[in-house]
């Protein structure tokens, strides 16, 4: 009882602190005004988010150009189901796509529950664990079950389209309800962070203190990017590598509309618990200071994620060739763990050397950017649905796609969130 009162009051042992706490939770809100030039030090980290995100949006709009997409398909229903990947593919394909599809699929989600968790020890430390699980229930939960009723249907409705015989909308139910489990889309992440969420509440309602007392433990570390790179290294490799031998690096696990990403769980789970303690030394600290090594070595660190992607590829094309040797595949899965973290190491530093003032426009992308992320899959199958007659090249349909697809979850989202009840939840 007693390290556990001392915990708490070193964690929120100066009112600096707390405003500091309430801030951080701050950047995290979508709606919320612009910056003060006190709180500069937030900036990249939201403007970072808005990145990640407009990149998922970018994914998800290429994918109907990607070499491995399906042909027409005879139903919803036969196994393996990639449309759920590509609900629309197109006859035009372009290897471009795939490079950036893989790259986008190494990194972005350990990168997204790590910038979700940088948060969550100032969040609970402001409002309390039960204020801190109601606004991330109204925040999550109510966003994925409308992501699950509404938004994956309309996504998917153009794939049950382009099948060999579709029968409209009564058809689609039929074959939708035939599935077996009902498809999450993007939704899935959604569900996963607020599950993460959930235990991390749980661990700060046994040991209130630990995420700060964790952080001061690896201040040190963190302070020194290189020692810092190669623990995430270690411990991302013990959490994804063993997995491999029981599931391969491309299984879902799905129970009714829950979703993930078998071999990468307890990856993202590293990357997520990481961001709290890093989250918990202070966002201006550290790995996180504006001008500390980490943004002062930005061209090593992204010219270290072009090397390692590059060798990642290559590995990949070998490990998946026939014949590949175990030694081969397991080059491979090392690849992904070394491009995962080299490439956010790269991000992270060029948004924390770079990166310096709000800006109006990003602003707006900062405000509207949770949302576009939950309503943008529909519009991404509708978008590629209605380019499939242009005579355009791979490449030509990919930028429109991402452009359309941007600017209308862009506007989809500033129109809902003038509904008050909406603007709360987005």
């Amino acid at each position: 009882m007693y390290t556990e009162t001392r915990d708490r009051k070193t964690y929120e042992r100066t009112s600096a602190e707390r405003a500091r706490a309430q801030t951080a939770f701050a950047a995290e809100q979508p709606g919320q005004p612009a910056l003060k030039q006190s709180d500069q030090h937030i900036v990249p980290i939201g403007y970072l988010r808005v990145f990640v995100t407009l990149l998922v949006l970018a994914h998800h709009a290429v994918l109907a150009y990607h070499p491995f997409a399906p042909g027409v398909l005879s139903s919803l229903l036969p196994e393996p189901r990639w449309w759920q990947a590509f609900p629309v593919a197109d006859v035009v394909r372009s290897p471009v796509v795939s490079t950036f599809a893989g790259w986008n699929d190494i990194v972005l989600m350990a990168l997204m529950f790590f910038l979700s968790g940088l948060f969550v020890a100032t969040s609970v430390g402001s409002h309390g664990a039960s204020s801190f699980l109601v606004r991330r229930f109204k925040r999550l939960g109510l966003p994925f079950v409308a992501v699950v009723a509404i938004v994956v249907p309309l996504a998917y409705y153009p794939a049950y389209l382009r099948t060999q015989a579709p029968e409209g909308v009564a058809g689609f139910v039929r074959d939708w309800l035939s599935l077996g489990n009902w498809p999450a889309g993007p939704g899935w992440f959604l569900w996963m962070l607020l599950s993460f969420d959930l235990v991390a509440v749980g661990v700060f309602a046994l040991r209130p203190g630990w995420a700060a007392s964790l952080g001061r433990r690896t201040s040190s570390l963190t302070a020194r990017p290189v020692v810092c790179f190669a623990g995430l290294v270690a411990v991302t490799a013990v959490a994804y590598l063993p997995l491999l031998s029981v599931v391969n690096s491309g299984h879902w696990t799905a129970f009714g509309p829950f979703s993930l990403q078998t071999s990468r769980l307890i990856l993202y789970a590293v990357y997520f618990f990481g961001g709290i303690v890093l989250g918990a030394q202070g966002l201006d600290r550290g790995l996180l200071a504006p001008n500390g090594r980490l943004a002062r070595l930005w061209p090593v660190w992204v010219a270290a994620a072009l090397a390692s992607y590059i060798l990642t590829l290559q590995a990949g094309k070998f490990a998946f060739s026939f014949g590949a040797s175990a030694v081969v595949r397991m080059g491979a899965d090392i690849g992904l763990v070394l491009t995962c973290a080299t490439s956010c190491y790269a991000l992270l530093a060029l948004f924390l050397r770079f990166v310096r003032k709000s800006r109006p426009v990003f602003d707006s992308l900062r405000s509207n950017a949770y949302g576009m992320y939950v309503v943008h899959y529909a519009i991404v199958s509708w978008v590629q649905l209605s380019i499939l007659p242009l005579p355009l090249t791979a490449l030509g349909k990919a930028t429109l796609a991402v452009a359309a697809t941007v600017l209308l979850s862009w506007a989809t989202t500033a129109a809902l969130r003038r509904v008050p009840a909406l603007r709360h939840v987005l």
